[in-house]
């Protein structure tokens, strides 16, 4: 009786200690208990799941006439499949596809996919043609993100900002998508999604130049790592001169680069040599809807102006070593003139919880209307989570790690060695305070201690 008594305690304890395992680390939860049971899941039920979910071929004329001579029905064929190997997430297996299938046709059974294996979610995409690539997620990924541990992408300007629903984290590469508008309404996560941006930017030789109308409330922590920042709209306005200045220096700079015959011709500073590559620009745009409100017609005046320079900085600025982060509320036609065509050079687009759905459909309406209803839906509870869009039509809903104020300004601090020099925009660089201790140490020097004498009678 000892002894059962024993083994039900072990047993008991064995079971709490999983369900805390799971619930506290999901990862190793997976890699001990979840895989090897949804991997025997699918070996063991992977011909009659695709069967009732319509994913099958009637068997070759081979393979009938074979069944026929032994008093066999052929059995219905499922897509070839590879082993099921496992991902920090979940698991993945590639799948050939038989004659007349389409991948729209596995795209709309995952679901059913989902739910007869038990699995959090199911991710299908084409990797090349006649193949695709099954993703099966364990568990919610997004419900606790941690920062990425190891670069996900090589080369310069390319940051992972956000952890997908499908495990694999969203890389911003700025020479790939060169332009991006971020939008979110308060509390939604903009402003953690930001300090990602540009605690992974701080780490690179990048200039960043901030422009932030709200009195440079948002940026201002960040002063250390910034090479120019404007907090009013003329200053903004003086700011987007300068940056129209250094684009036509650098075009022409291209252009004298190519003139000689034994010189490889180019058209971006990408193919330019080392030594005379200038060094790539990333202005972030904050609050837009401050940078362009209006109250008079001088203001109507600068705001289309302004507008006018952003645009031909997000058209050739990519050539340049020019790129644009713009975030914002709303941003729309009510911005002023040129704001709906500025918007479609934006071409990456990142939407978190939005206060309407028209916000939701001037991010991503005209990328996919799939994917305004998703950014609709994000709940208020789970900051952080977007709906990411490009202009390839595809979209996927992500979660940025969460980083606080002080840790993002700890970063600029520690990375002010590697700001760039450009003299032009050194009259809007910003300035640092100093520490209290730093200023007392440089300000006023030591005053001599006075040391206290017993009174003699």
């Amino acid at each position: 009786m000892t002894d059962s008594v024993w083994m039900l305690a072990l047993c008991l304890m064995a079971v709490v200690g999983l369900l805390v395992l799971r619930r506290r680390m999901p990862a190793v939860f997976w890699w001990l208990v979840g895989y090897p049971f949804v991997a025997l899941r699918v070996l063991t039920t992977y011909r009659a799941t695709m069967d009732a979910c319509g994913l099958t071929v009637p068997a070759s004329a081979v393979r009938r006439a074979t069944a026929r001579m032994i008093g066999r029905q052929a059995a219905p064929v499922p897509p070839r499949r590879s082993f099921p190997r496992p991902t920090g997430s979940g698991l993945v297996m590639r799948l050939r596809m038989a004659s007349g299938q389409a991948p729209e046709d596995f795209m709309a059974s995952a679901d059913r996919l989902r739910h007869a294996w038990a699995a959090h979610a199911v991710h299908i995409r084409p990797t090349k043609p006649g193949w695709l690539e099954l993703r099966l997620i364990g568990w919610d990924v997004l419900e606790d993100v941690q920062p990425a541990r190891r670069q996900q992408k090589s080369g310069p300007l390319c940051v992972p900002l956000a952890l997908r629903d499908d495990g694999r984290w969203h890389v911003r590469d700025f020479r790939a998508v060169p332009h991006e508008l971020i939008l979110g309404a308060t509390q939604s996560g903009k402003s953690v999604y930001l300090r990602n941006l540009l605690c992974g930017l701080a780490r690179q030789p990048v200039v960043l130049v901030g422009i932030d109308c709200k009195w440079g409330v948002e940026l201002a922590p960040f002063a250390p790592r910034l090479s120019a920042l404007a907090d009013t709209p003329d200053r903004a306005n003086e700011l987007l001169d300068v940056l129209l200045e250094e684009m036509e220096a650098r075009f022409r700079l291209i252009g004298l680069a190519s003139v000689g015959p034994d010189t490889v011709l180019t058209s971006d500073v990408w193919g330019l040599p080392d030594k005379v590559r200038p060094v790539p620009v990333v202005v972030v745009v904050d609050e837009v809807a401050e940078l362009f409100l209006a109250a008079s017609r001088d203001d109507e005046k600068r705001r289309d102006a302004m507008v006018t320079k952003l645009i031909r900085i997000a058209q050739l600025g990519r050539a340049a070593g020019i790129y644009l982060e713009v975030c914002g509320q709303r941003f729309g036609s009510e911005l002023g003139k040129g704001a709906t065509m500025l918007r479609a050079q934006l071409t990456g687009r990142v939407c978190h919880r939005v206060n309407d759905e028209s916000s939701a459909n001037m991010a991503l309406a005209d990328i996919s209307p799939e994917a305004a209803l998703a950014a609709t839906a994000i709940p208020a509870e789970r900051p952080g989570v977007v709906i990411l869009g490009d202009s390839s039509g595809g979209w996927s809903r992500a979660r940025s790690p969460h980083l606080t104020l002080d840790e993002a300004a700890a970063v600029c601090r520690a990375t002010t060695a590697l700001v760039p020099e450009l003299p032009r925009l050194d009259s809007f660089r910003p300035v640092v305070a100093v520490e209290p201790a730093e200023t007392a140490a440089v300000v006023a020097p030591a005053a001599p201690v006075t040391t206290a004498r017993p009174v003699t009678e």
